[in-house]
């Protein structure tokens, strides 16, 4: 019997008929279902679409929302406590979702998409579009980042434009000579790792800037490993270089001496003067920028359901959820139902950089999404897809893939480092130096520099004076290194990403125990080498047959026969069979082995071709450590 319920509010709904009709499919991509007088409520839900989930008014929820002291509007999103208080004062009762999820159909992994990596094995060839680059801007503080972006931005709009500027959504796109460019407005190299660490690889090309008055700075130092160890390649732009103090051939060598040669000194880099207060250069850096993208022939098809990143999200007071994309390939319409994470819903709406309303973002294209019930994650990846069905598919997918990423075989620590290499998985230890002074970092490098490196590859992917940070610990953490500190300390920041990271960190204060784990760690990361020993040799002298079975009967001449052992058949001195010993008798009895002057019957795994007078060869193949 359902309970009994007291007099109903002012204004609610009237009495629910006792065989009520089929509901209406609701508008919003929440999942709802309806049993009786008991509804099924998600963990979030906007609070239009908890009208519609209760089949109450829009005025009733916001009231009784007020009433409780929840001071929300209709976008806005309110957790399964604070709707279930909401219903119970309707006379309503309500249920997590968890209680009433429906069991989907396991879809094939081609069809979806994980939380780690976006799958590309659907794109057609023919289809694909040369897109908009996207790029990066990185470098020390204060020397101009944020002056050449806006200076970007400003010499691309018009006056009429000049008010969307102070649109912050965390990426911008440019138009120069009627080609795109988008730019990322991260907050530094850090943000650039953390979403890598998330397999998020979303530039395409790292514009390094560096002060023409100041040079080469530690944070400088830092953005370099950053993009070398994603495989990204640098366009530097010397900013200030009006400043009557610039030294222009000082950066050219500083940059030279950490591994980023320009071309006037026969590298590969392109460095472009640029001066963000003056607007000198600016026109120049995009045509480099350009220029480089160009190379790398970037592409996608922009016929297909859409495939993007989320490059951050947060939850904004008076529209909900919200969260910025950088569509990679596809294109992303209003209305699209997208999974993004372990989240899903439809498009309601779309601004870009300037504060317009857009109807579709085509590959490259940042944009905000409104829509989703939750708040994703940086990095995660968001997909259009068909029905819900797929979504709740590809969202328990996710889930699954965010659980067992904690526990994910990856190369944190030495040991696990060292398994993997000798399973053939990798060739390569990276390490992340840090030393306590200059001379002492030099020293270490100069004496990593000479251990041998003939199999596996000794990689330090970023070296510098002072005290394990946390940015070290995240550089490591994205790229599989090994933190290696030499009289250095480590701040607790780093302590705590370093234990929810499980990164490998040795700290030494002797040098020639370093060099000593170091070798020890090359040496045991190089794959044992096999090395074939003879055990012994058997002379046939008899052929015997049990039905289609040939059986050798052998004089052991030298060492000993054993049973499972290699074995070769030597006819003439030449080789006519390779394989194993498969069943070795002594008289009656089957035996692991004979030794030499004893008579035994061989039988060959797979072979009847034996002749009187060939010699059966036992052997065994080893590992022989290096």
């Amino acid at each position: 019997m359902p309970p009994q319920r007291g007099p109903r509010p002012k204004g609610r709904r009237p009495q629910r008929p006792q065989a009520p009709p089929p509901p209406p499919e609701p508008t919003a991509p929440v999942a709802v279902a309806e049993t009786g007088t008991v509804v099924t409520l998600p963990k979030t839900i906007v609070v239009g679409d908890l009208a519609r989930a209760l089949d109450v008014s829009v005025v009733d929820v916001i009231r009784g929302l007020v009433n409780m002291g929840v001071m929300v509007s209709i976008n806005q999103s309110v957790d399964f406590e604070t709707a279930t208080l909401v219903a119970n004062e309707l006379g309503i009762e309500t249920r997590p979702e968890e209680e009433a999820q429906p069991v989907v159909e396991e879809q094939p992994e081609a069809e979806l998409v994980g939380a780690k990596e976006i799958l590309w094995q659907d794109e057609d060839p023919a289809k694909l579009r040369t897109r908009p680059p996207v790029i990066t801007v990185l470098g020390h503080v204060d020397h101009g980042k944020t002056s050449l972006l806006d200076a970007i931005r400003v010499t691309n709009v018009t006056a009429r434009e000049a008010g969307g500027i102070t649109q912050h959504i965390g990426a911008y796109q440019i138009e120069h000579n009627g080609r795109k460019v988008t730019f990322l407005d991260t907050p530094g190299h850090e943000a650039f790792t953390a979403m890598r660490a998330r397999g998020a690889q979303v530039t395409d090309v790292a514009v390094l800037v560096v002060a023409a008055d100041d040079g080469v700075q530690p944070q400088t130092i830092e953005a370099i490993s950053h993009v070398k160890a994603a495989k990204v390649p640098i366009v530097v732009a010397l900013n200030k270089i009006d400043r009557p103090d610039a030294n222009p051939d000082q950066v050219k060598a500083q940059l030279a001496e950490h591994g980023v040669t320009i071309e006037e000194y026969g590298g590969d880099t392109p460095l472009v003067p640029v001066s963000a207060k003056t607007k000198q250069g600016i026109e120049d850096l995009i045509e480099v920028v350009l220029l480089v993208a160009d190379v790398a022939d970037l592409k996608a098809d922009p016929d297909r359901p859409a495939i993007g990143r989320v490059i951050e999200a947060h939850l904004d007071k008076g529209r909900g959820p919200v969260a910025t994309v950088l569509v990679q390939t596809g294109t992303l319409e209003r209305g699209d139902l997208v999974v993004a994470g372990t989240t899903f819903g439809k498009v309601r709406a779309m601004v870009d950089d300037k504060g317009k309303n857009v109807g579709r973002a085509e590959p490259s294209r940042p944009v905000e999404i409104l829509g989703l019930p939750e708040v994703p994650e940086a990095g995660d990846v968001i997909r259009a897809v068909p029905d819900e069905k797929a979504a709740r598919a590809l969202v328990a997918q996710n889930a699954r893939e965010r659980a067992g990423s904690a526990t994910a075989e990856r190369p944190a620590t030495l040991d696990e480092m060292f398994a993997q290499v000798k399973e053939g998985k990798a060739k390569e230890l990276k390490l992340v130096l840090k030393a306590d002074v200059q001379g002492s970092l030099e020293a270490i490098k100069g004496a990593l520099a000479k251990v041998p490196q003939d199999e596996i590859a000794l990689s330090v992917i970023h070296d510098a004076v002072g005290d394990i940070t946390e940015s070290d610990l995240t550089l490591a953490a994205a790229s599989g290194a090994v933190v290696v500190g030499f009289n250095t300390k480590m701040e607790a920041p780093a302590r705590r990403v370093a234990d929810s990271t499980n990164v490998d960190v040795r700290q030494y204060k002797v040098i020639y125990e370093l060099l000593d784990d170091v070798q020890k760690a090359l040496t045991g990361m190089l794959e044992p080498e096999m090395v074939e020993s003879t055990l012994g040799h058997a002379e046939v002298r008899q052929i015997f047959t049990s039905g289609k079975t040939t059986i050798a009967g052998c004089m052991v001449v030298d060492g000993v026969i054993r049973r499972g052992a290699q074995a070769r058949l030597l006819r003439g001195g030449a080789a006519v069979y390779d394989g194993k010993i498969a069943t070795l008798r002594r008289i009656k009895d089957d035996v692991r082995e004979v030794n030499a002057g004893l008579e035994c019957g061989i039988v060959l795994d797979n072979n009847n071709d034996v002749q009187v007078g060939d010699i059966i060869e036992c052997y065994v193949v080893q590992p022989k450590p290096r």
